[in-house]
Parts: structure tokens; sequence; C-alpha cells
């Protein structure tokens, strides 16, 4: 699947069966703040899945956060709803990649989010915090991290190299 396949996927989660069809912002209105868009209309796109079918994978995509492989992503005050992955690197001088879906807040979604980092090896390592921070960043006012804990993490992927990452 290709990023904007799984943020697709995260936000018809998100919204119990339905996504926005991607389209790309020309401007923000200074007036109101609505988006004004390059010749598209967003478009929302219905599945034919009953909305409580996504109850169980709602669940099961928080444990992943609270307690599971995407613990990088937890949040004290943002509920933050994901899945890890991992590629395998088909390259023998390279690491597997490191792939997280996720949307957020759980319970009223404002936005949905994937992230791909080539040689990060697991999900965990440095697609989820990505994420959670990128997610961190969108809902908080002024866009800034809250606890050192979080600073932390900011910091770590900042200075991450996987340029020179080895197996």
């Amino acid at each position: 699947m290709t990023n904007i396949q799984l943020a697709n996927m995260a936000a018809i989660i998100a919204n119990r069966g339905y996504y926005i069809k991607p389209h790309l912002v020309k401007k923000i209105d200074p007036e109101d703040g609505d988006p004004i868009l390059f010749n598209t209309e967003a478009e929302k796109i219905e599945m034919r899945i009953d909305k409580p079918h996504f109850e169980v994978v709602i669940e099961g995509m928080q444990r992943a956060v609270t307690g599971g492989t995407a613990t990088s992503a937890y949040m004290d005050d943002i509920a933050v709803c994901g899945k890890t992955g991992t590629a395998e690197n088909n390259q023998r001088d390279g690491k597997d990649h490191s792939i997280f879906f996720a949307f957020a807040p759980k319970d009223d979604p404002k936005i949905a989010i994937a992230v791909y980092v080539e040689n990060g090896t697991w999900g965990g390592t440095y697609a989820a915090p990505i994420a959670s921070l990128m997610i961190e960043k969108y809902l908080r006012e002024g866009g800034e991290i809250k606890t050192n804990n979080r600073k932390w993490w900011e910091k770590r992927m900042i200075e991450a190299n996987l340029i020179d990452s080895k197996p």
C-alpha cells in the first residue's frame, strides 16, 4: 500500500466508514480559516461496512498504542489509535522499513496519518514516534511539544541517522 492509501484507511476507520477524497489545498481563507482547493472538491467516499464493525478495530488500534507495538506513539492526553508495520528490505545492506498509520483523537478524530521510514526497522522504532509527534504538533495550539518526555522523542527523531544504517 502507498502512504496515501494507508492514511485513507486510517481515516475510514476513524470516521467509522468513510474518508474524504485526497485533495490539494491552494490556501487557507484568512477570514474564516476554510481551505480553498485546487480544481477539486473534497468528496466524501462511503464504504459499505456497518459502523459497529469498526469499534473492535479501533479498540485494537488504541491498545497497540497504550500497551502494544506502538507505545512510542502514546500521549497522556491525546488518545492515539494506530497500527505498526515492518516492510522487508530486499537490499543486502539495509535494515527493514518502519511503517505506522494512525488517527487521533479516538472519539473525535481530527487527523489521519501514515508514516513510512526507509531503513527504520520496526514500526514502533521510528514511524510511530514520528507520526505521534506530527499528530501532537497538529492538534496542539501553537504546534508545541508539551512534555519533556515528548521533547526527548522529538530530539531523538531529528538526530536519527538512517542513511548510514546497516543491518
